[in-house]
């Protein structure tokens, strides 16, 4: 980075000799002259991050065209036309990495504002932080807000579910639930808690609470879907269980074998069940007859989490990767652009902001969560965290939820009044 970051665009360091034939260092500001045919090609960095102060300017004001007939990503011919990762007429500037300084983190930076690490939690506009949720002890691995509470429930790894009241904030109740929580959902009233060899279900409306039983190892996911529940377990396989009305239990309905290692994400969509598993593998399940029907295989590492948005399937993965998948004219599922991350993406959660434009909140294993405008994947802002953020959820009146490695619960919120999501 430019040293006179702000004051000029760049400098020419060009040695010379003095009178006396010494060498020595003069620094020339490149001025405004005519521009090159290279230049000409070039998009100004300094524009990109909203602080280009030079008239005229050599470089372009104006992020470049695609090449005639180039499709985006890893988008083949028929997906050219496309608009996943291009920027739209909003133009957002690119937000420029930061790094989170360790000693104000920690309360004892001496430097203060003249720091040059970010003394912020947040970078970006459009949403606050409300309140910070502390008690569990480590990392939270699930948070849900079950229909018709006033409560919101977080899972963790310290075998515990804690119940927040929404108006105070306060913890008032703690649940021992006997063993690690691997990922915890709601469906109307109930709360299903993944846990090892088993899902621990309770409805809050009625104070029943079950056990079912049949998962080896530990259940990673969770989804609902055509009135079934799908559990997936550490040792690859995906059991589903229906809710029998007349015993008020649930029965096993099915168990979906074909990954070779654990089952880590889970979504329902479009009449399809989407798993996502240590095998790097993604799996698609016809929801009427509970068969594969394709198998997707483009991911080089784990595919940590599975999202519906619009006509297309998203995915992320450790391998650094996010990729939008669209059905073809067969029905098929192909990668329609892929998106880059320096660090490994561990969940994505997706939500209208402020004015209902879609968002996509994408958690990376370097603590940090990034926002994106949707469909072009301009960055808008990042929430910074002491430790991985693995639990992202969604609340009524623009309010969403982290849980992080160290246990804590932050809850926000879009300004503005956004519009309520489920």
């Amino acid at each position: 980075m430019c040293p006179l970051d702000g004051v000029c665009n760049s400098v020419l360091l060009q040695p010379t000799k003095d009178a006396h034939g010494g060498n020595k260092r003069v620094f020339n500001r490149l001025g405004g002259g005519p521009s090159t045919a290279e230049n000409k090609q070039k998009v100004c960095n300094y524009w990109r991050a909203g602080k280009c102060n030079r008239f005229p300017c050599p470089y372009l004001h104006r992020e470049l065209p695609p090449p005639p007939g180039a499709a985006n990503g890893t988008a083949t011919k028929r997906f050219a036309n496309n608009t996943w990762g291009r920027v739209g007429n909003n133009n957002r500037p690119i937000i420029k990495t930061e790094k989170l300084c360790r000693n104000w983190v920690q309360g004892n930076c001496m430097y203060g504002e003249k720091c040059k690490y970010l003394h912020s939690w947040t970078i970006g506009e459009g949403f606050r932080l409300l309140t910070q949720l502390e008690g569990h002890q480590k990392v939270v691995s699930g948070i849900t807000l079950p229909s018709g509470s006033d409560k919101l429930y977080s899972g963790s790894k310290d075998e515990t579910v804690r119940v927040w009241d929404c108006a105070s904030g306060q913890c008032v109740g703690v649940i021992n639930i006997g063993g690690e929580v691997g990922c915890m959902i709601s469906e109307g009233p109930w709360i299903f808690v993944g846990v090892t060899n088993f899902v621990k279900a309770w409805n809050t409306q009625t104070n029943t609470d079950l056990s079912l039983s049949g998962p080896v190892g530990q259940v990673y996911a969770m989804a609902v879907g055509n009135d079934l529940l799908f559990a997936g377990t550490q040792e690859g396989a995906i059991l589903a269980w229906k809710f029998n009305a007349a015993t008020n239990c649930f029965e096993p309905a099915a168990s979906l074998k074909g990954h070779n290692l654990a089952v880590v994400s889970l979504v329902v969509g479009a009449n399809r069940l989407y798993s996502g598993s240590m095998d790097n593998s993604i799996r698609v399940w016809s929801l009427e007859t509970l068969q594969c029907i394709q198998t997707l295989t483009e991911h080089t590492s784990v595919v940590m989490s599975l999202l519906c948005w619009d006509q297309f399937l998203l995915s992320c993965s450790l391998d650094k990767t996010i990729k939008v998948w669209v059905a073809t004219e067969s029905g098929n599922l192909e990668v329609t652009y892929t998106h880059n991350e320096e660090h490994g993406v561990l969940t994505l959660c997706g939500m209208p902001d402020s004015e209902g434009k879609p968002v996509l909140l994408c958690a990376c294993n370097d603590n940090s969560v990034r926002f994106y405008d949707l469909p072009s994947f301009s960055e808008r802002g990042k929430i910074f965290s002491k430790q991985e953020i693995r639990a992202i959820q969604l609340g009524p009146g623009g309010l969403f939820f982290t849980g992080d490695g160290t246990g804590q619960v932050r809850v926000w919120q879009w300004c503005n009044g956004p519009t309520a999501t489920s």
